[in-house]
């Protein structure tokens, strides 16, 4: 991405970090200005702000020029910019290979997209498909399989294979993945719970299976489910989700 321009707030106390930025962006060919104090707080969309910002060009990347790798999160009609970027975060830490932001899923550029992922959207590569049909196709394309989650179907996502080469599709926060999304899906997962709690936050299920995944990939094996016992409640019996309520 590159910077067009950089903006200070003229309080801003001495910092050898901000400094040395200044200075590559500089040497970067972009320009910097120092905004009169107040100046940056009206400007910025948060309470207290940092004391830099910057103009950045947006990446138009196609989806079908996408290196989807072996490992890739789609996805669908999620609607909250936290969750969006909070889920771009998980899937750096994790080792993905790419996100695509399909379907009514929030603008990858949305500033709290962009500040939830902690700077992740400048390190995964990201791509827009207008729906979860066109990503889907690319997916498979790629020779990857298409593993949704679901409420109360599926395998354990402990007993599931991450290894193989996959696309973990998320859906809406509310309504979760439509019941004709899943029959195109190669594979059903769920997540065990043990608390009265109907649901996940997606992003918090994006980070706990992708997790998953890369313990399995970093050890190169699938654990085998433990043996039933009589001295712990039975995990089966217990609510599952992949997101918020239905998600």
């Amino acid at each position: 991405m590159a910077v067009e321009s950089v903006y200070v707030d003229a309080e801003a106390g001495p910092d050898r970090f901000l400094d040395e930025l200044l200075a590559a962006a500089l040497a970067a060919g972009a320009r910097v200005f120092t905004l009169l104090p107040g100046v940056l707080a009206r400007a910025a969309d948060t309470v207290t702000p940092q004391p830099v910002v910057s103009i950045v060009a947006m990446v138009d990347r196609p989806l079908a020029a996408l290196d989807l790798g072996t490992f890739v999160l789609v996805l669908a009609d999620v609607r909250d910019p936290g969750n969006a970027g909070t889920i771009v975060r998980s899937a750096d830490a994790a080792g993905a290979s790419a996100v695509v932001f399909a379907g009514t899923t929030v603008d990858l550029y949305n500033p709290k997209t962009v500040r939830s992922s902690a700077g992740s959207l400048f390190h995964v590569p990201v791509a827009v498909a207008q729906t979860l049909d066109e990503a889907l196709a690319v997916v498979a394309l790629a020779g990857l399989g298409s593993v949704g989650t679901s409420v109360r179907e599926g395998t354990d996502y402990t007993e599931f294979d991450w290894s193989q080469p996959f696309a973990l599709v998320l859906g809406n926060e509310a309504a979760g993945l439509p019941v004709e999304a899943l029959a195109r899906l190669d594979h059903e997962t769920v997540i065990p719970m043990a608390g009265r709690a109907e649901s996940l936050n997606v992003a918090v299920a994006a980070s706990v299976l992708s997790f998953e995944a890369l313990r399995q990939r970093r050890h190169g094996a699938v654990p085998e489910a433990p043996p039933p016992s009589s001295t712990m409640p039975a995990v089966s019996s217990a609510p599952t989700t992949e997101a918020e309520p239905g998600s």
